[in-house]
């Protein structure tokens, strides 16, 4: 790569870039670190995968530790889920009512379609990726590459992830009657904190967060966009799909990518016990699969994201001859 493309890549170390834009006609927040215009000449482009809800500022300061830990030589980019951002004053929800509804791009399959649109219309197609999902995003990364075998992933990162039996597990047990049974019920005290003021909202979460010794400052804000009111309602209904389709694991894809599959569970996950983590390791004796020794919580992002993020560089680093 020429010195020329090689500055490309480290323009704006700093302060990422955040787009807008509409993916199947669904409103759709871009955060980028490094390289905001990707172009032929680029190889390794990491893209951020998130849970539910899926807002890309929770993971700022993974994405920001990440991306200088690789020396700022890769572009990384978190694409939030379909509707779970506000929109900015100039746009909407979704740019065309019907289109959205028809493909139900806030339900679970289209959150699928929704990334792997978001790939062919804003990635060339020649670019590697290394795939970094969190909890359901890891769900959706399998989908994807299921979906579209042509995809040039290096490495697929699954962390904390939710891949099977999610209804069943000890949070799902918890969530399942209020995502899919009452989940009308949740929509009018979210209605309500909506209308508090932005200084209100950041207080309460804070409360809310205050048992966290050691929080991310960064992630507050995204919580306060969340209780806009139309952004929880989406990740709600998302929720709802995903206890009632995550069902059996899908080995088949798993044992076709193997080589480039890295899962890493949690020691003291909810949503995904450590029986899982053995079930895993049985089925596939040669895969990569990793129990957390830290002590970190299924949302790492909360107080953790610096520290996963030196895992994932140390994970990979030798694999992108770096």
């Amino acid at each position: 790569m020429s010195n020329k493309m090689d500055n490309m890549v480290t323009d704006n170390r700093g302060e990422p870039q955040t787009d807008f834009i509409y993916c199947c006609g669904a409103i759709t927040e871009v955060l980028k670190f490094g390289s905001c215009q990707l172009h032929s000449g680029l190889k390794v482009l990491f893209l951020i995968i998130p849970g539910n809800p899926g807002v890309v500022g929770f993971y700022r300061t993974f994405m920001q530790t990440l991306h200088s830990m690789f020396e700022y030589r890769h572009p990384v980019w978190a694409v939030s889920h379909a509707g779970h951002c506000v929109p900015p004053d100039s746009m909407d929800m979704v740019e065309d009512a019907f289109s959205a509804a028809e493909g139900d791009v806030f339900g679970l399959n289209g959150q699928i379609e929704h990334k792997l649109s978001f790939l062919r219309q804003h990635v060339p197609r020649e670019t590697s990726l290394v795939l970094v999902g969190h909890s359901i995003g890891c769900y959706i990364i399998l989908n994807m590459m299921k979906r579209n075998p042509e995809l040039k992933i290096i490495k697929a990162i699954a962390l904390f992830p939710t891949i099977e039996r999610m209804a069943q597990t000890p949070q799902g047990k918890v969530m399942t009657p209020v995502l899919c049974h009452m989940r009308y019920v949740a929509y009018l005290p979210l209605f309500l904190l909506s209308l508090l003021p932005e200084e209100l909202k950041a207080s309460l979460i804070k409360l809310v967060f205050g048992g966290i010794r050691s929080l991310d400052n960064t992630v507050v804000q995204p919580t306060v966009g969340l209780l806009s009111g139309d952004c929880a309602a989406n990740a709600m209904y998302m929720g709802g799909q995903e206890m009632r389709n995550v069902l059996e694991r899908d080995n088949i894809t798993i044992k076709k990518n193997l080589e480039k599959l890295i899962f890493y569970y949690g020691s003291t996950d909810h949503w995904c016990p450590v029986e899982y983590y053995y079930d895993i390791k049985q089925d596939f004796p040669h895969g990569n699969f990793r129990l957390c020794e830290n002590g970190f919580r299924h949302a790492f992002v909360l107080d953790a994201g610096r520290e996963v993020a030196k895992m994932v560089f140390e994970w990979i680093n030798g694999d992108l001859g770096t």
